[in-house]
């Protein structure tokens, strides 16, 4: 069966639609061009490639705690996105219950765009969001992990990391903050996106030095706590990227059918709460 027959979710989207939801002014990055994706182009997208459901992350670009535009693709979605927002640190019960019952499942942590300080005094929220079920998705380059991990253990939340941590490929599988991230595959509560290799990677697609750092978290998480994403519509992308050559790098990257189905599908299926 091709990967564009297997039943799929995309644990990572974002949409940009300033035409509807202008960017704040005081946003540094105002995604433009091609790299403006609205709800209906995504779901254009996800019909193209029977990609069954999708979460959307709420961007820093563009929006950052302005959620409208997310909870407006998802309301449009008939139950075929979830979120993550992006909230402030000291947002009450009340706005995080109301954002739970509009289809978010967890909020956005981004050290690549905020760095790792903005994120230290945030203890209180983790536990609040455990206490919600709902869930935190890390985006870390590097060995920015190491600072965050005893924190995130400590509040018992489930983590999704992002972008397979975005490791740098040069300092191998021993570097701090990758050799972190795959210590807290024993938590059971931290789950992987193998996603955004032109993030991290330093050779083009197929992104041969991702490999090893792919291989090696399906080794400690193994399929049932890593899941696939498309990071589309690739905000800040240097080369092209597209859809199905990501689909098709999937295949390649974990060529077992059954385990392929567990990060595509049953994976994100049951951690993410869609009922498909």
């Amino acid at each position: 069966m091709s990967i564009y027959d297997e039943p799929k979710i995309d644990t990572h989207c974002h949409i940009f639609d300033p035409a509807r939801f202008p960017y704040g002014e005081a946003t540094p990055y105002r995604p433009s061009g091609q790299e403006i994706g609205t709800a209906a182009q995504l779901l254009h997208v996800l019909d193209a490639y029977d990609v069954r459901n999708a979460l959307l992350v709420g961007p820093n670009s563009g929006y950052e705690q302005d959620n409208r535009c997310m909870l407006d693709a998802i309301a449009s979605g008939n139950g075929r996105l979830k979120g993550i927002a992006v909230v402030p640190h000291d947002i009450d019960d009340t706005a995080l219950r109301a954002l739970k019952a509009a289809g978010v499942i967890g909020v956005a942590f981004n050290a690549t765009f905020h760095g790792v300080d903005f994120y230290v005094d945030t203890a209180d929220l983790l536990e609040r969001l455990a206490a919600l079920d709902l869930c935190v998705s890390l985006q870390v380059e590097k060995d920015q992990l190491v600072t965050l991990a005893p924190m995130l253990a400590d509040a018992g939340v489930r983590v999704l990391i992002d972008h397979c941590g975005r490791p740098s490929p040069c300092a191998g599988l021993d570097q701090p903050g990758f050799r972190t991230l795959l210590s807290l595959a024993v938590t059971n509560r931290v789950f992987v996106k193998l996603s955004g290799y032109v993030k991290f990677a330093q050779d083009p697609y197929p992104y041969a030095d991702a490999r090893p750092f792919v291989d090696a978290l399906l080794d400690a998480f193994t399929p049932n706590r890593c899941m696939w994403a498309s990071d589309w519509p690739y905000l800040r992308a240097t080369q092209r990227i597209d859809y199905g050559p990501l689909l098709k790098l999937i295949e390649r990257f974990v060529p077992d059918a059954t385990s392929r189905r567990r990060v595509m599908y049953e994976t994100p299926r049951r951690v993410l709460g869609f009922d498909c």
